[in-house]
């Protein structure tokens, strides 16, 4: 199985670009939704969160309020809240993908995560995607997921690039860029090359059968 890594900077895209590679065929796992079964009451990193940051981060029916949390955390102490959420969500990654070999073993499985480069995750995988788009896209995407004023979506998303690497920094690490800055029929045009290019890889003996 061909493991891939996709990440990006933020707003760009990368959930478009996960769902566009899953219709062709391939296995898909946000990492994000990890996180959010990672967060709920009774497990330990709720508990350690909790422990971290207080008892005022949740809501009435004692769930993490995600937004109050970052509002505590961004920008000064995400690197707090990273070393308590990352090491579960990797180990929770790993397992469904452990999980999709077993079930799917000539298969491509792609793992979505924002904070994959920065939490060390990338030699995980054996190719990693890296989706970058312009800054002012990103603002105006932020704006209309969130539902918010462009002004307010600017600051959101400057404290949030403010805890990852930079667009720059993460295309170092990248087997394939594509940039988000275009037409959904252009982004769809990329898509189709990135994939042959990763069946292409998929299909390449490996040490065992070489």
């Amino acid at each position: 199985m061909l493991r891939v890594g996709l990440t990006g900077g933020v707003a760009c895209g990368k959930s478009t670009v996960g769902d566009l590679l899953a219709k062709r065929g391939a296995h898909l796992l946000q990492a994000d939704t990890l996180a959010h079964e990672l967060y709920l009451p009774g497990t330990t990193t709720y508990e350690a969160i909790v422990n971290s940051f207080g008892r005022e981060i949740l809501k009435e029916d004692g769930r993490i309020d995600r937004p109050k949390l970052a509002n505590v955390v961004f920008p000064d102490r995400i690197s707090e809240l990273n070393a308590i959420v990352h090491p579960a969500v990797i180990e929770a990654q790993n397992r469904w993908l452990e999980e999709a070999e077993r079930s799917d073993p000539d298969g491509m499985a792609i793992v979505e995560a924002a904070l994959l480069i920065e939490a060390g995750a990338a030699s995980h995988f054996d190719k990693v995607i890296v989706v970058t788009c312009a800054f002012e896209q990103k603002v105006e995407r932020y704006a209309k997921r969130a539902g918010i004023s462009k002004d307010k979506a600017r600051a959101e998303v400057e404290r949030r690039s403010a805890a990852q690497f930079t667009d720059e920094e993460k295309a170092r690490h990248a087997d394939y860029l594509i940039d988000n800055s275009g037409t959904p029929a252009e982004l769809e045009e990329k898509i189709a090359r990135v994939w042959a290019a990763l069946a292409a890889e998929n299909r390449k003996p490996g040490p065992s059968s070489a």
